[in-house]
């Protein structure tokens, strides 16, 4: 037991060392001024760590102890510094790419039971004749009777190439033992439709590698099957927890032409700036972005960037407030850590960390009942006189019901108000 403490001592401060030396040479500042770890700090270490391993209720291998140890470290900073092993880091890799390994499929939780609502076209469990209201009851031999929804999806996915054994009653009734091989299948995080006509809706989930792309190819799409000039766009951020940054500012530099788009502060001198080039989509298009409390990180910093140039309208409830930076950072056995490396700032200066984005008018997520009020008005009257409008008036109705999304359809009201008022000045 002694050797073992004082081999996991020596390592401590043998990479401790080795990492005050390199980080010696890539700088020429001043030393630091915060205190070194002592002989007696790393013995303190050890000495939690036998008695964790040796008097723990349950026990627990010394890969488990480290790694809780390593995840401790960066959870005590702030709440997004993480580690992640080698599956993690592969898997938000992969999310970073708009991109999952798994059969293909996306599940839910109904009476405790996993039970499929799609099928993707060409997955795995498309090739193995599995369908949507089929229940998945056991994956490798493990019951899902029970289960959440996390360790469901979890025994599904995993690296591109590897098999898996599913259990699948089916709809019939009959229950089939599967051995699907898992690959990647692609995720959009952009979703748009025509509104009211003239209007479009672009909704992003997330940023990925590819939001900026597949935004850009549905604004082109939109505009190629629509007759004249869209009157207005509405860009949906609600839900929105953020993701890659660099889609975001590419997103917001296609709205504007120039300018300070978001720029970063932290502890090393590797500050940075991000600015817009000249040549804007939809350009003179009023616009209207959507957000709420679930709007974070990369979301809020377009949203901000788009408010304080002035581009478009932020409609809503106030940001989550997610201002910080982290840097994925690779290890060498395949792993890697999320550190928070700097915060955010919009261009005129704003911090988002813990303030959020404040918007131009604001709109609560609320559900629309009907008050049955049974007052008459004029037009309830037998025999009103009909109205005989001296000019063609403006139709402010929408097939976007307020019932239904009351925030989406105060935004097409504001939209029309615009170009109104535009039509006006003009």
């Amino acid at each position: 037991m002694i050797r073992i403490c004082r081999k996991l001592i020596f390592a401590l401060l043998l990479a401790f060392n080795v990492a005050t030396a390199m980080g010696a040479e890539t700088t020429t500042s001043a030393p630091p001024t915060r205190s070194q770890l002592s002989l007696d700090d790393l013995r303190t270490f050890t000495d939690v760590f036998n008695q964790v391993r040796n008097n723990f209720v349950e026990e627990t291998d010394d890969h488990t102890l480290l790694n809780a140890a390593i995840r401790g470290m960066l959870s005590e900073l702030d709440p997004h510094s993480s580690y992640m092993e080698a599956d993690e880091f592969r898997q938000m890799d992969d999310s970073s790419r708009g991109r999952y390994s798994g059969i293909g499929v996306e599940v839910a939780i109904r009476k405790e039971r996993v039970e499929i609502d799609f099928v993707m076209a060409g997955g795995a469990a498309d090739k193995a004749g599995i369908v949507a209201g089929d229940i998945i009851t056991a994956v490798d031999g493990n019951d899902l009777r029970g289960q959440d929804l996390s360790s469901a999806i979890d025994g599904l996915r995993g690296e591109a190439g590897t098999e898996v054994e599913v259990t699948v009653e089916h709809k019939s009734g009959e229950v089939s033992s599967l051995k699907l091989v898992r690959d990647f299948v692609k995720v959009s995080s952009v979703f748009s439709r025509p509104v009211d006509k003239d209007y479009g809706y672009f909704q992003i989930t997330q940023f990925t590698r590819k939001s900026a792309d597949e935004l850009l190819e549905q604004i082109e799409y939109m505009q190629n099957n629509h007759e004249g000039e869209l009157k207005g766009v509405v860009l949906d951020l609600r839900n929105n927890p953020g993701g890659v940054l660099n889609p975001a500012i590419s997103i917001a530099d296609g709205f504007l032409d120039d300018g300070l788009i978001v720029y970063t502060r932290g502890r090393s001198e590797n500050q940075q700036e991000f600015t817009a080039k000249p040549g804007q989509w939809l350009k003179g298009v009023p616009m209207v972005v959507l957000v709420d409390r679930s709007t974070a990180s990369a979301s809020e910093v377009l949203a901000g960037a788009l408010q304080d140039h002035g581009r478009a309208l932020i409609v809503g409830e106030k940001t989550f407030g997610k201002g910080s930076v982290q840097s994925v950072l690779n290890l060498r056995n395949g792993a890697g850590i999320r550190l928070t490396t700097a915060r955010y700032y919009t261009p005129s200066g704003r911090s988002i960390q813990a303030e959020g984005i404040q918007p131009d008018v604001e709109v609560a997520t609320i559900k629309i009942v009907e008050n049955g009020d049974k007052r008459r008005r004029e037009a309830d009257l037998d025999g009103h006189l009909s109205s005989e409008p001296e000019k063609e008036s403006v139709d402010f109705g929408s097939e976007v019901s307020a019932a239904d999304d009351y925030m989406m359809y105060q935004a097409l009201i504001l939209l029309k108000g615009a170009g109104v008022l535009s039509t006006k000045n003009h």
